[in-house]
């Protein structure tokens, strides 16, 4: 799947939206960590977010974009010091959710795609569809659940192609602690013949004024199948600036 078609199935998220523009509600944020070491070991790595709710009378859609780089600073034989990129991770995702008869029960479509230059998978591009509800409704905790079949194409650092569908579930869950602190926890299995992909997230946020918050969070990703000189499962830890407007 080239990036034109997946450009064309993520445009179709937002048909018949145009009639309720008026009504739409935007909640944005947009977050950004960095960390530089010196000494014995000398490296910067950046990340940065933004994560795009938008709320209409009958759609409820969310647009993310992430990015992540790392850098390590390495002496050769010759005592020369030079620098040389040991991550760089691009992801971009859209979905649009079809608001149901019932409170929170909806019928989505998600369009993902990542690229990853030292990844098990350097691309890997996902469509998805299927139905969502919420299983906990409580004053301080919400738990959102979602199911539903799925295509997708990746291409391994071996540059070997591989495709085919895939049963997806994933599970959001949020837990207000107090007025300034807010936990959350999220996971997507992506189950398929080739390979199976685990996604999960865990995040403390804790406000420091109206717009500004820092975050806390623990991302790991696993691959069930992967080349012989790569893991199966990648984590990040991660400290960042979170602006909401």
């Amino acid at each position: 799947m080239n990036v034109l078609t997946f450009a064309t199935a993520v445009s179709l998220l937002t048909v018949g939206h145009a009639q309720a523009q008026e009504q739409k509600i935007w909640n944005t944020s947009a977050e950004l960590g960095a960390i530089t070491t010196t000494g014995n070991t000398a490296g910067t790595s950046i990340t940065g977010k933004i994560d795009a709710k938008q709320e209409l009378e009958q759609w409820s859609n969310q647009y993310i974009l992430s990015a992540f780089f790392k850098e390590d600073e390495k002496t050769d034989a010759d005592g020369n010091k030079e620098r040389e990129r040991s991550a760089e991770r691009y992801f971009v995702s859209a979905k649009g959710a079809y608001k149901l008869s019932e409170e929170f029960d909806n019928l989505f479509m998600l369009g993902s795609y990542t690229d990853d230059k030292f990844g098990a998978y350097t691309q890997y591009t996902t469509l998805a569809a299927g139905y969502g509800t919420r299983l906990l409704n409580l004053e301080n905790k919400a738990l959102d659940v979602e199911v539903g079949p799925g295509y997708y194409t990746a291409k391994r650092s071996t540059n070997e192609t591989e495709n085919g569908l895939f049963a997806r579930g994933a599970a959001s869950f949020k837990w207000t602690i107090s007025e300034s602190a807010i936990f959350t926890q999220t996971l997507s299995v992506e189950l398929s013949d080739d390979n199976t992909r685990t996604i999960a997230e865990s995040a403390l946020s804790a406000r420091i004024n109206g717009a500004m918050q820092m975050k806390a969070a623990f991302l790991v990703q696993n691959d069930s199948d992967v080349p012989v000189d790569k893991k199966t499962t990648d984590t990040q830890t991660s400290l960042t600036l979170v602006y909401s407007f």
